[in-house]
């Protein structure tokens, strides 16, 4: 990887930082704080949540008819989804460790927190619940092919990508051929030192 290209992912690296402590003062903008799992916003805010939630009533009457007629077919997805679930979190936990890859933490993924919006009925609640766990597995599925990829081969596409995972720009360019045995071992020693650097997960 040459210095100019380091250096672009330097910078971008350093405006996903800034983003993020934007996102966090933004946070408190809308007066609210994590507890554990729990997001509790000012007892003022709360408040004018809940007088702005949409009865169900008024939910299904205002719903678009193809919607309701649709949400079987959107609702049947769960059945891949879960089974994608199963076979990932299978396939990390019995070959990660044989590999020396550290293991992708499901719950830094698959976040559920909408819940705690008093705005929402419970229909958009379930809604946001499916939403969460659908996006939130693809990006945990993501990661963990991410990891594998680098371990078995971290070289980019000739033909322009979209939607890489966040390691694809570290990774060879195409037909940089030059010790390739060698670079390919200290990928997977960079994943071994992530490795060991990780805290335990939990079971």
């Amino acid at each position: 990887m040459n210095e100019k290209i380091r250096e672009i992912l330097n910078q971008i690296s350093a405006l996903e930082d800034e983003l993020r402590a934007t996102l966090r003062e933004q946070q408190s903008r809308f007066m609210f704080q994590i507890e554990g799992k729990r997001v509790e916003f000012e007892q003022s805010i709360e408040e004018a949540h809940r007088k702005l939630k949409t009865s169900l009533f008024r939910w299904f009457r205002t719903i678009r008819p193809l919607n309701l007629i649709t949400a079987p077919i959107i609702y049947s997805m769960i059945v891949p989804l879960a089974l994608l679930d199963l076979c990932v979190s299978f396939y990390q936990a019995t070959c990660f460790p044989i590999y020396g890859i550290p293991k992708v933490k499901r719950a830094d993924y698959i976040v559920f927190d909408h819940q705690h919006l008093a705005y929402l009925n419970i229909i958009e609640k379930f809604h946001c619940l499916y939403c969460s766990y659908g996006n939130g597995l693809i990006a945990y599925a993501r990661e963990i092919i991410g990891r594998t990829e680098q371990y078995f081969c971290p070289i980019k596409h000739a033909h322009k990508v979209l939607g890489t995972h966040p390691r694809y720009p570290q990774f060879l360019e195409y037909g940089e051929a030059e010790d390739f045995e060698k670079r390919l071992e200290e990928y997977r020693q960079a994943l071994a030192k992530e490795a060991r650097a990780a805290p335990k997960m939990e079971d």
